[in-house]
């Protein structure tokens, strides 16, 4: 798939509310809460411009029980896709739009992703850097199968100074 790297929008905050509206019409009482994470929940971050969803439920093993009517709606049911306990949905296709990951909510993924969120809200100089880097890599590289693994000691690292930071500050990660 292709290096898709676009500029800050705040647009994706809506596009993410209108999602977690539409999933609770599909997933009803199975869903705990909705966390938008990832770049496009990063004021000013350059991102590729597919909305990362976490979709926090009661109990994942009834979410497969979805996966049919989840692509009549026009979703890609991907299974765990390398994590186990997670369910993913890929929205858009080639062009994605959204990716919905699903946990149960007490899912130790969810912690991860949200303090490395909350860190980069709150220190736009790491922003910053990031964003830098996805801009050079995309340059470097046109396809995901490229990017994303050349990114991937760089935001190792950065989770580690996520995690320091919340261990300093007394944050829980959710």
């Amino acid at each position: 798939m292709q290096v898709r790297l676009s500029t800050y929008d705040p647009d994706w905050v809506r596009r993410f509310e209108e999602e977690a509206d539409f999933l609770r019409t599909v997933f009803g009482g199975e869903i705990v809460r909705f966390e938008h994470f990832g770049s496009t929940s990063v004021p000013g971050m350059k991102a590729k411009p597919v909305i990362d969803m976490m979709m926090l439920v009661r109990d994942i093993g009834s979410i497969d029980a979805y996966n049919e009517k989840m692509t009549a709606l026009g979703y890609e049911a991907a299974g765990d896709w390398g994590i186990p306990g997670r369910r993913l949905f890929r929205k858009g296709g080639a062009d994605r739009t959204h990716h919905i990951h699903v946990y149960e909510d007490n899912h130790p993924q969810i912690a991860r992703h949200l303090v490395l969120r909350d860190y980069l809200r709150i220190h736009p100089d790491e922003a910053e850097a990031y964003s830098a880097l996805k801009e050079r890599l995309a340059s470097e590289h046109a396809e995901t199968s490229g990017y994303s693994p050349a990114k991937k000691a760089f935001v190792s690292e950065l989770e580690k100074r996520a995690l320091a930071w919340q261990s300093e500050s007394g944050r829980s990660g959710e």
